[in-house]
């Protein structure tokens, strides 16, 4: 067993084999300083929840941006897109889990990843597939919005997936740098581009890096990107089970695999990075259980675990966060698209 101690917290990692599987892997003892708050998020006029997708906090730390997808159009699949609604997707929450801003109906099929950049404009990206594209009006796009949802710009071709500098094949997740640079993960699924495209702030196509594979910059369904505060580009590389980290040049720095399956990143002002596990289970990341990772963004020391209540890696029946953000008073949100929540959790203080 190996063990390792810091103030406060004691870590242990410990070798086990996997019963009937064969596959060793290393189990974690983490504490959880975090108790769900059940409810906190209201619709109104009688909205019912669908599938929450992506979730960030607004610069100003007073409001909290989220993806709700369209329940009432299609039940059978949980409430998981927008094809047919007139419903706003792209939600703006006040601390007490009002909705005090709305808008982007008509304009997605499957809203996935949000970014709110410095000057307060909201991105959305639409990663639906090309089966689900019938109108050729809509999806594989990254849009621009301002605050009150004025449309400020558009990137990719409408309803039309492609792999050139000015299209995409279900783009997961966008982030805007303090440059304004946009940066867009552009590959959901096994048939996705599995590549970053860099813009200009203007939109002007800068460069594109990766493949579809297994080796360093090369990625297999990007489902999350972030930029910490020494501006290095964090992408979740999903399906290969790792976080991959680049400069925004695209050049490889480190391959961080001690977060699990990651389906979201997010940093904090402290430099604590925030991973959300929605698939591990025994067949596509044995021996790790789903949850949100709590770590150093500096060291990329995991110090605490909020296990999901049906994160057993045994069981594959549902999933929790897909995208976590965290507020300026440092309670969490996770976008759980299955369940249909956006849920809150709040710091136990001691």
């Amino acid at each position: 067993m190996l063990k390792a101690s810091r103030p406060g917290l004691v870590v242990a990692l410990a070798v086990v084999t996997l019963l009937g599987t064969g596959v060793e892997a290393f189990a974690q003892v983490l504490p959880n300083p975090y108790r769900a708050v059940d409810g906190w998020a209201k619709l109104p006029d009688g909205r019912e929840m669908g599938a929450v997708g992506g979730v960030t906090i607004d610069p100003d730390g007073d409001h909290i941006w989220a993806v709700v997808r369209c329940y009432e159009t299609d039940p059978a699949r949980f409430g998981n897109e927008c094809l047919d609604s007139d419903l706003d997707p792209v939600l703006k929450f006040d601390l007490e889990g009002n909705v005090v801003e709305s808008f982007g109906s008509g304009m997605f099929i499957w809203p996935h990843g949000i970014d709110v950049d410095q000057d307060g404009n909201v991105w959305v990206t639409d990663a639906v597939s090309a089966a689900r594209t019938p109108d050729g009006t809509r999806g594989h796009q990254v849009i621009k919005f301002s605050p009150d949802g004025e449309v400020l710009m558009t990137l990719g071709t409408p309803g039309v997936p492609g792999d050139g500098p000015y299209s995409f094949n279900r783009p997961s997740d966008v982030v805007v740098a303090d440059t304004g640079d946009i940066f867009i993960a552009d590959g959901h699924g096994a048939d996705g581009n599995n590549r970053v495209v860099k813009y200009s702030r203007d939109g002007k196509f800068i460069k594109a890096w990766g493949s579809t594979g297994y080796a360093p910059g090369q990625f297999r369904t990007l489902h999350a990107i972030a930029i910490d505060s020494r501006g290095r580009v964090f992408v979740g590389d999903r399906s290969n089970n790792r976080i991959q980290i680049f400069d925004q040049e695209g050049n490889f720095l480190a391959m961080w695999m001690q977060f699990g399956r990651p389906s979201g990143i997010f940093f904090d002002e402290n430099d604590q990075i925030y991973v959300a596990d929605s698939e591990s289970d025994n067949e596509q990341n044995p021996g790790w259980e789903m949850g949100i990772r709590i770590g150093d963004a500096r060291t990329g020391w995991v110090t605490a675990f909020i296990l999901y209540p049906w994160g057993d890696p045994r069981e594959t029946a549902g999933n929790g966060a897909e995208f976590v953000a965290v507020d300026r008073d440092g309670n969490l949100y996770g976008g759980e698209p299955r369940p249909r929540k956006l849920q809150k959790y709040v710091r136990v203080r001691p």
